[in-house]
């Protein structure tokens, strides 16, 4: 099949967004970002100075004064114009962030898909709003009170690298439905998806009310001292997520921090295995195992385990690596040669944990790419839970057989872990799956599905240290962006 045509071969030097221009960073340190298929430079990004990022605070403080008194129906108006200009650069964009991540071009399609439903969520949250406030007449004798809702300021939010238009989207769409403003700061993996996405919604907003700036941790923690910024949504690893915790809990700022998760999939013995061994793929190997959601223990309860690794064996054996952009490809390269470095790193240590390889993916190789950061399918089995790899996340294309005797065994592996994103189960009875959704200690339960994904108007529930702050994202981070005021008045 043929490839793709990419958007532009080099994105050029990639600029800072600040009072809606885009300027170029005075910084010296300068980095570079590659096509993770090819290994190839597709752009070059600076490390913001901190008087470029102070800038970017001002810039969005000043947006904010008058962005906070645009009517609810024009500021509605805007963010259903960002959803027809997305849809209108769907595919543009799902290329961009093909060439950037690395996921495959019907990944990044759905991921685009994600965005846009969020912006369509964010328009339902602003016009939402009517029922949030409260209003009652003579409470007392000529005395009436009544509660509204008002956005709090200038955020900052922290996109990672794994999914960095949906992160983008998990935000910064209610920020502004809620009357905020935003200082984004994208990853270093894969900046040129956020700086696309940041294009595309930039001109649609007032100046100002988007800003955008490239640094790091220690540019993110000086963005979020600043006095005018009210809080941070982040998603990312659990240790960076900490690091934000600990210093709003230091400034008195609400947060909305998403971490790294340890996800099971519990296969029972009334499971459907062929279809359990294709939903397994998805489960695993979906964005090459780089998901917030994806699964790399899979444990199967009873004595169906050789007939499971069989076909799930088979099924992976049949996924076609290659460069995203060739529509037949079914998982690409990792998104970057240290992400690949740090999972063939768990892989070792796996295997000295007692772990037995069954299918290895390591050393692959796709024809025509020699500096793609390629890592295929790989299967262990003898998976145990005294295993630390058994409680830290791969995020990679890997999967852990793990045999259990029971439900009730299979549940206290998985509420054993520090990390509650999601677990999922495969079974025909629905006794078993309410016990499960009931007992699991994760925020996402799956009953026969690969991924329990939320849609854009639930919230990504995550429990334990997966989750961290006040408000969960998408249209619960309402909460973060907007305070409670009541009013109590006399008038006779």
């Amino acid at each position: 099949m043929a490839l793709l045509p990419e958007v532009k071969k080099h994105y050029g030097k990639l600029p800072l967004l600040i009072g809606g221009e885009w300027v170029e960073s005075r910084s010296t340190v300068v980095q570079e970002t590659t096509n993770p298929a090819t290994g190839e430079v597709i752009a070059q990004f600076p490390e913001a100075t901190k008087d470029e990022a102070r800038a970017a605070v001002e810039a969005a403080h000043r947006a904010f004064l008058s962005w906070k008194d645009v009517c609810l129906r024009d500021r509605a108006k805007l963010l259903f114009d960002l959803r027809g200009r997305l849809d209108e650069k769907e595919e543009e964009l799902s290329r961009i962030l093909t060439q950037d991540h690395g996921r495959t071009i019907d990944e990044s399609r759905g991921s685009v898909r994600r965005v846009i439903e969020n912006v369509e969520s964010a328009c339902s949250a602003a016009y939402g709003l009517v029922k949030e406030n409260e209003h009652l007449d003579q409470l007392a004798t000529g005395i009436d009170q009544w509660l509204t809702w008002e956005p709090l300021g200038a955020f900052l939010i922290v996109t990672p690298g794994n999914i960095p238009m949906h992160a983008w989207s998990s935000f910064v769409p209610y920020a502004l439905a809620a009357g905020c403003t935003v200082v984004v700061s994208p990853s270093r993996q894969d900046p040129v998806a956020a700086d696309a996405i940041t294009r595309v919604a930039a001109e649609i907003f007032p100046k100002g009310v988007i800003n955008l700036i490239h640094g790091g941790r220690h540019i993110n923690a000086e963005i979020l001292r600043q006095p005018e910024i009210q809080g941070v949504g982040f998603i990312g690893s659990t240790s960076a997520g900490w690091d934000l915790h600990r210093q709003c809990g230091e400034l008195g700022k609400p947060s909305s921090l998403n971490g790294n998760g340890k996800n099971n999939v519990v296969i029972m013995p009334d499971a459907d295995l062929n279809q359990a061994a294709v939903w397994l793929l998805r489960s695993c190997y979906g964005m090459n195992g780089q998901r917030c959601l994806g699964s790399d223990n899979v444990i199967v309860v009873g004595d169906r385990h050789d007939e499971l690794k069989e076909k799930f064996v088979a099924a992976a054996k049949t996924m076609k690596l290659g460069y995203g952009l060739d529509e037949s490809v079914g998982q690409g390269p990792m998104c970057t040669p240290a992400g690949r470095d740090k999972v063939l790193d768990w892989i070792e240590r796996a295997l000295g944990e007692g772990a037995k390889m069954v299918l290895d993916g390591r050393g692959a190789k796709v024809e025509g790419y020699p500096g793609g950061y390629w890592l295929a399918p790989t299967i262990l089995e003898n998976g145990r839970p005294d295993m630390p790899t058994s409680v830290e996340e791969a995020f990679g294309p890997v999967a852990v057989l793990m045999r259990a005797q029971s439900l009730d065994e299979a549940l206290g592996w998985i509420n054993g872990t520090e990390y509650g994103h999601s677990a999922c189960i495969f079974t025909e009875s629905g006794k078993t799956a309410r016990k499960f959704t009931r007992e699991a200690q994760v925020g996402n339960i799956g009953i026969n599905v690969a991924v329990p994904q939320p849609y854009a108007f639930f919230p990504l529930g995550s429990k334990k240290t997966s989750f961290l702050g006040s408000a969960k994202s998408r249209m619960a981070s309402m909460r973060l962006f907007l305070d409670e005021k009541t009013v109590t008045a006399r008038w006779v």
